[in-house]
């Protein structure tokens, strides 16, 4: 399993929902949880490894249990404001300060098919809509004002820099 990084195209797409739980689906969801750990993320949407499907592996308190693979997660309702500063495995070295809800209602489908409603706030919340906005196509560098992006302008420029030399894949 490897990382996209910005700029690669897949981290643009909108992601097609899971029609089907086989195998496949079932494996690729387990090697993203592994490789979340891994990475000390607290999400991972799968644009972010490569594939356009509506999976998210969410894990905020990093305790390793309970559900913490989610298809065809959808925002339910959103409410208040947060702004709190955000990374993203696939911006690496890139921090800002993003515009949230502060608290959230997302439904979602477990691996066994099970529809759950999660109620979250504060970073969960801020977790959610990250995922999320990876499956819509969108970055943390598209959710702030254009003068925010100007003291990162150079750690952008190395990324794009990067991907056409070829040295990340």
């Amino acid at each position: 399993m490897e990382l996209k990084y910005y700029p690669d195209r897949v981290l643009r797409k909108k992601c097609r929902p899971v029609e089907e739980v086989n195998d496949e689906v079932v494996e690729r969801a387990r090697r993203m949880l592994e490789f979340m750990y891994e990475s000390e993320g607290l999400g991972l949407a799968a644009p972010q490894v490569g594939w356009s499907d509506r999976i998210v592996i969410v894990d905020v308190e990093g305790s390793k249990q309970g559900e913490r693979i989610f298809l065809n997660p959808r925002l339910v309702r959103r409410e208040g404001h947060m702004e709190q500063e955000e990374g993203c495995l696939s911006l690496p070295g890139v921090r800002l300060n993003v515009p949230r809800a502060e608290e959230m209602t997302v439904a979602a489908y477990t691996l066994a098919g099970e529809r759950v409603e999660l109620e979250v706030e504060g970073l969960g919340s801020a977790v959610w809509q990250h995922e999320l906005d990876h499956l819509n196509g969108v970055l943390i560098i598209d959710k702030v004002p254009p003068t925010s992006l100007i003291s990162i302008r150079e750690q952008l420029k190395k990324l794009e820099r990067e991907a056409a030399e070829g040295e990340r894949r």
